[in-house]
């Protein structure tokens, strides 16, 4: 605590940016995951309940196993954690490579090529 009754954090805080160190301390600097590659929209699943006695597991890990005893994205892992999505992704990695998370990527659909999505586009708008 500081002398003024404000919090040591706060000095760690940027009013336009959010916190400084934060995300990079959480991650120990880490910018990559270890596994995966975590697309916006897979679908992130808990192996387990219970994680709080797993070492090496920093408080944030332990709430993503929460979060995601029921299904969610990566997207709204990192909305309702208030984090980056690079850390997010950095922290999945750590959970899968343990295997206390289960990730299901998005499936492209079958039969459709990028070439046909592109030539049905331009026909729509051609058409308005």
């Amino acid at each position: 605590m500081t002398g003024e009754g404000g919090a040591t954090e706060d000095r760690w805080v940027d009013d336009h940016a959010g916190p400084v160190v934060r995300p990079y301390a959480v991650t120990r600097g880490r910018a990559r995951p270890v596994t995966g590659t975590f697309d916006l929209i897979s679908l992130v699943t808990a192996t387990r309940a219970d994680v709080d006695q797993e070492a090496g597991l920093g408080p944030e890990h332990v709430a993503i196993v929460a979060l995601t005893q029921r299904m969610q994205s990566v997207a709204e892992i990192a909305a309702r954690l208030d984090l980056p999505l690079g850390t997010v992704r950095v922290l999945l990695g750590d959970l899968m490579a343990r295997g206390l998370i289960r990730v299901q990527e998005p499936r492209e659909p079958a039969g459709v090529t990028d070439e046909s999505i592109f030539e049905a586009v331009i026909n729509g708008l051609r058409e308005l």
